[in-house]
Protein backbone atom coordinates (compact mmCIF):
# COMPACT_ATOMS: atom_id res chain seq x y z
CA UNK A 1 0.00 0.00 0.00
CA UNK A 2 2.94 2.27 0.85
CA UNK A 3 6.55 2.35 0.12
CA UNK A 4 8.83 0.44 2.47
CA UNK A 5 10.17 4.18 3.55
CA UNK A 6 7.28 5.66 4.00
CA UNK A 7 5.14 2.46 5.65
CA UNK A 8 7.98 2.75 8.38
CA UNK A 9 7.28 5.62 8.55
CA UNK A 10 3.91 5.76 9.45
CA UNK A 11 4.61 2.86 11.83
CA UNK A 12 7.46 4.94 14.04
CA UNK A 13 4.63 8.25 14.17
CA UNK A 14 2.01 5.50 15.75
CA UNK A 15 4.67 4.57 18.29
CA UNK A 16 5.00 8.23 19.36
CA UNK A 17 1.22 7.77 19.07
CA UNK A 18 1.21 10.47 16.15
CA UNK A 19 0.22 10.09 12.66
CA UNK A 20 1.13 12.43 9.64
CA UNK A 21 -2.98 12.07 8.52
CA UNK A 22 -6.37 12.44 10.06
CA UNK A 23 -6.09 10.09 12.74
CA UNK A 24 -9.32 7.39 13.06
CA UNK A 25 -11.46 7.42 15.87
CA UNK A 26 -11.03 5.00 18.72
CA UNK A 27 -14.62 3.70 18.20
CA UNK A 28 -14.76 3.07 14.35
CA UNK A 29 -11.94 0.96 14.89
CA UNK A 30 -12.65 -0.79 17.91
CA UNK A 31 -16.07 -1.48 15.61
CA UNK A 32 -14.18 -3.42 13.02
CA UNK A 33 -12.21 -5.17 15.43
CA UNK A 34 -15.11 -6.29 16.73
CA UNK A 35 -16.55 -6.87 13.71
CA UNK A 36 -13.22 -9.36 12.73
CA UNK A 37 -13.43 -11.18 16.11
CA UNK A 38 -13.05 -14.98 15.22
CA UNK A 39 -15.67 -17.54 15.50
CA UNK A 40 -15.73 -21.48 15.94
CA UNK A 41 -16.44 -22.85 12.27
CA UNK A 42 -18.13 -26.16 13.88
CA UNK A 43 -15.14 -28.25 12.35
CA UNK A 44 -11.97 -29.05 13.48
CA UNK A 45 -9.37 -27.05 12.77
CA UNK A 46 -6.36 -28.17 11.13
CA UNK A 47 -2.80 -27.03 9.82
CA UNK A 48 -2.10 -27.20 6.01
CA UNK A 49 1.70 -26.36 4.99
CA UNK A 50 5.24 -26.11 6.89
CA UNK A 51 5.38 -25.61 11.06
CA UNK A 52 7.11 -22.31 10.28
CA UNK A 53 6.26 -19.36 7.89
CA UNK A 54 3.98 -20.30 5.44
CA UNK A 55 1.54 -22.77 6.99
CA UNK A 56 -1.52 -21.75 8.20
CA UNK A 57 -4.67 -22.57 10.21
CA UNK A 58 -8.20 -23.56 8.83
CA UNK A 59 -11.63 -25.55 8.89
CA UNK A 60 -11.09 -29.18 8.28
CA UNK A 61 -13.59 -29.02 5.21
CA UNK A 62 -11.57 -29.54 2.63
CA UNK A 63 -13.60 -32.17 0.50
CA UNK A 64 -14.76 -31.01 -2.67
CA UNK A 65 -12.74 -27.75 -3.25
CA UNK A 66 -11.63 -28.34 -6.84
CA UNK A 67 -8.78 -25.66 -6.53
CA UNK A 68 -6.73 -23.76 -4.19
CA UNK A 69 -5.66 -20.34 -5.84
CA UNK A 70 -2.53 -18.62 -4.13
CA UNK A 71 -0.74 -15.06 -5.54
CA UNK A 72 2.32 -14.92 -4.03
CA UNK A 73 4.92 -16.90 -4.37
CA UNK A 74 8.04 -17.27 -1.74
CA UNK A 75 10.28 -19.63 -1.22
CA UNK A 76 8.43 -22.18 0.46
CA UNK A 77 5.51 -23.39 -1.21
CA UNK A 78 4.65 -26.07 1.32
CA UNK A 79 0.86 -24.87 1.71
CA UNK A 80 0.25 -25.49 -1.27
CA UNK A 81 1.87 -29.04 -2.08
CA UNK A 82 -0.05 -30.05 0.95
CA UNK A 83 -3.41 -28.48 -0.83
CA UNK A 84 -2.18 -30.53 -4.16
CA UNK A 85 -1.69 -34.11 -1.77
CA UNK A 86 -4.96 -33.82 -1.20
CA UNK A 87 -5.86 -33.63 -4.75
CA UNK A 88 -6.99 -30.36 -5.50
CA UNK A 89 -5.89 -28.56 -8.50
CA UNK A 90 -3.27 -25.59 -7.15
CA UNK A 91 -2.69 -22.38 -9.37
CA UNK A 92 -0.19 -20.17 -8.19
CA UNK A 93 1.10 -16.43 -9.66
CA UNK A 94 3.95 -14.09 -8.89
CA UNK A 95 5.75 -11.80 -11.20
CA UNK A 96 8.60 -11.55 -9.27
CA UNK A 97 10.18 -15.58 -9.20
CA UNK A 98 10.92 -17.85 -11.81
CA UNK A 99 8.57 -20.37 -10.54
CA UNK A 100 7.00 -22.02 -6.59
CA UNK A 101 9.81 -23.18 -4.38
CA UNK A 102 8.80 -26.78 -5.81
CA UNK A 103 7.54 -28.89 -8.18
CA UNK A 104 3.83 -30.87 -8.24
CA UNK A 105 1.99 -32.28 -11.32
CA UNK A 106 -1.10 -30.08 -9.95
CA UNK A 107 0.62 -27.33 -9.81
CA UNK A 108 0.23 -24.66 -12.67
CA UNK A 109 2.38 -21.09 -12.41
CA UNK A 110 1.68 -17.80 -13.71
CA UNK A 111 4.15 -15.20 -14.00
CA UNK A 112 2.21 -12.26 -13.02
CA UNK A 113 1.39 -10.30 -10.47
CA UNK A 114 -2.68 -10.16 -9.33
CA UNK A 115 -4.31 -6.73 -9.05
CA UNK A 116 -6.66 -4.39 -10.50
CA UNK A 117 -6.04 -4.49 -14.32
CA UNK A 118 -4.83 -6.88 -17.10
CA UNK A 119 -1.41 -6.14 -18.45
CA UNK A 120 1.64 -8.43 -19.57
CA UNK A 121 2.64 -7.78 -15.88
CA UNK A 122 -0.73 -7.96 -14.12
CA UNK A 123 -3.98 -10.03 -14.03
CA UNK A 124 -7.37 -9.37 -12.27
CA UNK A 125 -8.16 -12.24 -9.75
CA UNK A 126 -11.20 -13.27 -11.79
CA UNK A 127 -9.70 -13.18 -15.07
CA UNK A 128 -6.85 -15.49 -13.52
CA UNK A 129 -9.66 -17.68 -12.35
CA UNK A 130 -11.57 -17.74 -15.46
CA UNK A 131 -8.92 -18.42 -17.40
CA UNK A 132 -7.91 -21.02 -15.13
CA UNK A 133 -11.39 -23.04 -14.80
CA UNK A 134 -13.33 -21.66 -17.76
CA UNK A 135 -16.51 -24.38 -16.92
CA UNK A 136 -16.00 -24.85 -13.64
CA UNK A 137 -18.76 -23.56 -10.90
CA UNK A 138 -17.28 -25.42 -7.91
CA UNK A 139 -15.89 -24.70 -4.75
CA UNK A 140 -12.31 -22.96 -4.07
CA UNK A 141 -9.50 -22.29 -1.69
CA UNK A 142 -7.90 -18.73 -1.90
CA UNK A 143 -4.77 -18.23 -0.05
CA UNK A 144 -3.09 -14.46 -0.56
CA UNK A 145 0.10 -13.53 0.40
CA UNK A 146 0.79 -10.55 -2.10
CA UNK A 147 2.51 -7.99 0.68
CA UNK A 148 -0.17 -5.10 1.13
CA UNK A 149 -1.66 -5.65 -2.50
CA UNK A 150 -4.33 -7.77 -1.02
CA UNK A 151 -7.07 -4.91 -0.31
CA UNK A 152 -7.11 -3.99 -3.67
CA UNK A 153 -7.41 -7.74 -4.70
CA UNK A 154 -10.26 -8.06 -2.47
CA UNK A 155 -12.12 -4.53 -3.37
CA UNK A 156 -11.84 -5.41 -7.27
CA UNK A 157 -12.98 -8.86 -7.14
CA UNK A 158 -16.60 -9.70 -8.22
CA UNK A 159 -19.12 -11.14 -5.58
CA UNK A 160 -19.83 -13.71 -7.17
CA UNK A 161 -15.88 -15.39 -7.44
CA UNK A 162 -15.41 -14.98 -3.53
CA UNK A 163 -18.97 -16.52 -3.02
CA UNK A 164 -17.11 -19.49 -4.55
CA UNK A 165 -14.34 -19.52 -2.27
CA UNK A 166 -15.09 -21.86 0.27
CA UNK A 167 -11.75 -20.85 2.76
CA UNK A 168 -10.22 -17.57 2.28
CA UNK A 169 -6.62 -17.81 3.99
CA UNK A 170 -4.86 -14.21 3.86
CA UNK A 171 -1.98 -12.30 5.42
CA UNK A 172 -2.79 -8.41 5.98
CA UNK A 173 0.06 -6.21 6.27
CA UNK A 174 0.35 -2.75 7.82
CA UNK A 175 -2.62 -3.04 10.46
CA UNK A 176 -1.23 -0.69 12.19
CA UNK A 177 -1.83 1.73 9.82
CA UNK A 178 -5.56 1.43 10.62
CA UNK A 179 -5.22 4.35 13.19
CA UNK A 180 -4.73 6.46 9.82
CA UNK A 181 -8.11 7.52 8.75
CA UNK A 182 -7.12 7.53 5.06
CA UNK A 183 -6.03 4.07 4.78
CA UNK A 184 -8.50 3.10 7.65
CA UNK A 185 -11.46 4.18 4.73
CA UNK A 186 -9.80 1.75 2.21
CA UNK A 187 -8.89 -1.68 4.29
CA UNK A 188 -12.11 -1.76 6.30
CA UNK A 189 -14.47 -1.92 3.03
CA UNK A 190 -12.03 -4.51 1.83
CA UNK A 191 -12.96 -5.97 5.33
CA UNK A 192 -16.62 -5.10 5.06
CA UNK A 193 -16.66 -6.84 1.65
CA UNK A 194 -15.67 -10.43 2.83
CA UNK A 195 -17.35 -10.21 5.97
CA UNK A 196 -20.83 -9.98 3.48
CA UNK A 197 -19.69 -13.89 2.73
CA UNK A 198 -17.40 -15.17 5.07
CA UNK A 199 -16.88 -14.96 9.14
CA UNK A 200 -13.02 -14.50 10.59
CA UNK A 201 -12.45 -18.15 12.00
CA UNK A 202 -8.65 -17.65 12.86
CA UNK A 203 -5.97 -14.69 13.54
CA UNK A 204 -2.84 -15.13 13.99
CA UNK A 205 0.22 -12.58 14.40
CA UNK A 206 3.23 -12.60 12.63
CA UNK A 207 6.21 -12.12 15.08
CA UNK A 208 8.43 -10.32 12.70
CA UNK A 209 6.92 -6.82 13.29
CA UNK A 210 5.86 -6.83 17.12
CA UNK A 211 2.83 -4.64 18.02
CA UNK A 212 1.28 -1.17 18.27
CA UNK A 213 0.12 -0.34 21.31
CA UNK A 214 -2.41 2.94 21.38
CA UNK A 215 -6.10 4.06 22.45
CA UNK A 216 -6.33 0.79 24.16
CA UNK A 217 -5.78 -1.60 21.20
CA UNK A 218 -3.29 -3.84 20.23
CA UNK A 219 -2.53 -4.11 16.48
CA UNK A 220 0.20 -6.70 15.34
CA UNK A 221 1.16 -4.77 12.16
CA UNK A 222 0.94 -8.32 10.38
CA UNK A 223 -1.14 -11.18 10.86
CA UNK A 224 -2.85 -13.92 9.18
CA UNK A 225 -6.76 -14.26 8.79
CA UNK A 226 -8.75 -17.17 7.84
CA UNK A 227 -12.32 -16.52 6.59
CA UNK A 228 -14.75 -19.36 6.21
CA UNK A 229 -18.21 -19.11 4.10
CA UNK A 230 -20.79 -18.46 6.53
CA UNK A 231 -23.53 -21.04 4.66
CA UNK A 232 -20.73 -23.86 6.07
CA UNK A 233 -20.71 -22.49 9.50
CA UNK A 234 -22.41 -24.91 12.09
CA UNK A 235 -24.08 -23.33 15.51
CA UNK A 236 -20.97 -20.32 15.78
CA UNK A 237 -20.50 -18.63 18.74
CA UNK A 238 -17.33 -16.24 19.77
CA UNK A 239 -13.57 -17.98 19.94
CA UNK A 240 -12.05 -17.56 22.98
CA UNK A 241 -9.04 -20.63 22.65
CA UNK A 242 -6.20 -18.62 22.00
CA UNK A 243 -3.61 -18.76 21.50
CA UNK A 244 -4.30 -21.67 19.17
CA UNK A 245 -2.12 -24.76 19.81
CA UNK A 246 -1.84 -24.92 15.63
CA UNK A 247 0.09 -21.32 15.30
CA UNK A 248 3.50 -21.55 14.93
CA UNK A 249 6.08 -18.62 15.22
CA UNK A 250 6.97 -17.08 11.13
CA UNK A 251 9.94 -16.08 12.94
CA UNK A 252 12.99 -16.36 15.25
CA UNK A 253 11.78 -13.45 17.04
CA UNK A 254 9.75 -13.99 20.37
CA UNK A 255 6.13 -15.14 20.12
CA UNK A 256 3.78 -12.52 19.62
CA UNK A 257 0.00 -14.02 20.79
CA UNK A 258 -3.08 -12.71 19.59
CA UNK A 259 -4.13 -9.30 21.44
CA UNK A 260 -7.09 -10.25 23.92
CA UNK A 261 -9.25 -7.15 22.16
CA UNK A 262 -9.08 -9.19 18.45
CA UNK A 263 -11.03 -11.99 20.42
CA UNK A 264 -12.38 -11.42 24.21
CA UNK A 265 -14.44 -8.28 23.78
CA UNK A 266 -12.62 -5.53 25.93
Amino acid sequence: MYPPLISAFIHSMGLLRAFPTRQTSRDRLGRLLKELRPLTSGRELIRLGPEGDGGYVLPDDLAGIEACFSPGVSGISGFEQDCAERGMKVFLADKSVDGPACRHERFTFTRKFVGVTTDEDFMTLDGWVTTALPDSRSDLLLQIDVEGCEYEVFLSASDALLQRCRIIVVEFHFLDHLWSEPFFRIASRAFDKLLQTHACVHIHPNNGGGVLRMGGLAIPPVMEFTFYRRDRLLNPVPRRDFPCPLDRDNTPQATVPLPACWYHGR
